[in-house]
């Protein structure tokens, strides 16, 4: 793993543009309900690409309320979200992103095996007709840069709504971005014990 290219400030470091920020990510929603990995270790400091944030507060807040969104205000059900976050996690092999949204969809209702299979790329043989076309107009959104035929277009706005097809793209725009973001500063994994690794659902 490569060694982490910032150092993360501690909230009494800060300056009052970026304190605000600190207090708005850590008393916002996120902050709020179970959580699957904490935003901040014992002294405050911000996890994960959030301390990159810090260093543009005006910036970094758009962005946060931009994710905040997209997991609050979406339509998108948790499920959906998740899949699609764990898709553009295996695309960009973002350790983090995996890390930490193998947990948010575990406790969402994804399945070990269904795990598995995002995490290597692989069709998870979602049962469910909508969870599949969303399936699959994350993975061309990934895969093909976001250029869909119009028969791929047509077929993925029939199964769900252009809104969905809204949110979704959003959703990968922002996660790419964050994996950009994680790579570029070589930001390691959530702290805490890692996921169990999903295993394949037992022969019969």
């Amino acid at each position: 793993m490569s060694t982490p290219r910032l150092r993360r400030l501690a909230p009494v470091e800060l300056t009052d543009t970026q304190r605000k920020l600190h207090a708005t990510i850590t008393g916002g929603p996120r902050a709020r309900g179970p959580q699957s990995f904490a935003l901040t270790d014992a002294e405050g400091r911000l996890h994960g690409p959030f301390n990159a944030m810090l260093l543009s507060p005006e910036l970094g807040r758009a962005l946060q309320e931009l994710g905040a969104a997209i997991r609050y205000a979406s339509q998108l059900p948790a499920r959906t979200r998740e899949m699609a976050i764990l898709v553009v996690a295996a695309s960009w092999d973002s350790a983090f992103e995996r890390h930490a949204h193998e947990r948010v969809g575990a406790a969402v209702g994804l399945t070990e095996p269904e795990l598995l299979a995002l995490r290597e790329g692989a069709d998870p043989g979602f049962t469910d007709p909508l969870e599949h076309a969303a399936w699959e107009l994350t993975r061309t959104l990934v895969d093909a840069g976001g250029t869909l035929t119009d028969e791929e277009y047509e077929r993925a706005r029939g199964a769900l709504d252009e809104r969905t097809l809204f949110e979704l793209s959003t959703l990968v725009g922002y996660y790419g971005t964050l994996a950009l973001q994680l790579r570029l500063f070589a930001v390691p994994a959530p702290p805490g014990p890692p996921n169990p690794s999903p295993s394949p659902a037992p022969a019969d």
